[in-house]
């Protein structure tokens, strides 16, 4: 079957309430929506990119204000189920560089839901890339068999995967991350990897040679560590190190900036970039989008993005 779909994405989405001040003193919130992986398909999408998105939406008041929302980012939700439980939610607040709330209300919600129902193998057939995260895994047990069932399938129709573990103590312990993380690195062929969250918590590794290594013998065939400390991004491939500076340390809201990265990141591998020119353009995408408040309101279209990777 010819692919039609450059990126599959698994994930959840949530309603995104925001504000630039104190929760407490917060008169206003801007409604939105978000979740990790869903960030990556609107960046992408955003891009130019064809993106297929599996998740399950609650039939409560916001499904057809997710549903009519993600229709206009031109993603395709052909496998979008309906669940009876309500969507989940979060509210995220920036009030100075350092000054950030961010509150989840994601369990017994419809994106729990997923499972290995809503993966079908024709359809997974159409991607060139398949990406999901390590937070995917935590919705529950039947988000986590998913996520095996579309790796197996990928793997198995030579269809490339990527995977972003994104650890959080407020979702994850480090032993139910370093759990979902061996689950699936077998079958893994682009990670997107923290140093400050990802590699220390679930490798216990600093050393990004040694990362890099490691990752190459498990069969990883492109790595990219995210550095906040080294401010930018370490790519391995083919047994090259390269590094990519962040494209501005003049930031807001870092939320999500990281997923917005990884769907870049793929937009360019799924349209003939090498990792290096896939890694610099979405380095764009992440520092324009942490620019903003919020998960993908503030991610960047085509325009500005091409515009500034013209000029090199």
């Amino acid at each position: 079957m010819d692919n039609i779909l450059d990126i599959i994405t698994i994930g959840e989405s949530l309603i995104e309430l925001s504000s630039d001040n104190r929760l407490a003193n917060s008169d206003v919130l801007h409604k939105y929506y978000g979740g990790d992986t869903l960030v990556a398909a609107v960046a992408a999408a955003r891009l130019g990119a064809n993106v297929g998105f599996i998740t399950r939406v609650g039939n409560d008041p916001f499904k057809d204000y997710l549903l009519e929302s993600w229709a206009s980012e031109n993603l395709d939700i052909s496998q979008v189920k309906i669940a009876n439980e309500p969507n989940g939610f979060y509210f995220v607040t920036r009030h100075g560089i350092k000054e950030k709330e961010i509150i989840y209300y994601r369990k017994k919600v419809a994106q729990s839901k997923i499972s290995i129902e809503d993966i079908d193998e024709e359809y997974i057939k159409k991607a060139q890339i398949i990406y999901t995260s390590g937070i995917t895994q935590s919705i529950s047990l039947s988000a986590k068999e998913a996520v095996d069932k579309a790796y197996t399938i990928a793997k198995d129709n030579n269809i490339m995967t990527a995977y972003d573990p994104n650890y959080s103590s407020a979702i994850h312990t480090p032993e139910s991350a370093k759990e979902n993380f061996n689950s699936v690195i077998d079958r893994v062929d682009i990670l997107f990897m923290s140093t400050k969250y990802d590699t220390s918590s679930i490798l216990e590794m600093d050393s990004i040679e040694n990362i890099i290594k490691s990752m190459n013998d498990k069969g990883v065939k492109i790595i990219v560590l995210k550095s906040s400390e080294k401010g930018g991004y370490f790519l391995g491939y083919n047994g090259n190190t390269e590094f990519i500076k962040f494209y501005t340390t003049e930031v807001v809201d870092t939320t999500c900036s990281g997923d917005a990265f990884n769907g870049a990141f793929m937009y360019g591998i799924t349209h003939g970039y090498t990792p290096i020119e896939a890694g610099k353009l979405a380095s764009i995408v992440a520092g324009l989008q942490a620019k903003g408040i919020g998960a993908i309101k503030s991610v960047p279209y085509a325009n500005n993005v091409f515009a500034i990777s013209r000029k090199g």
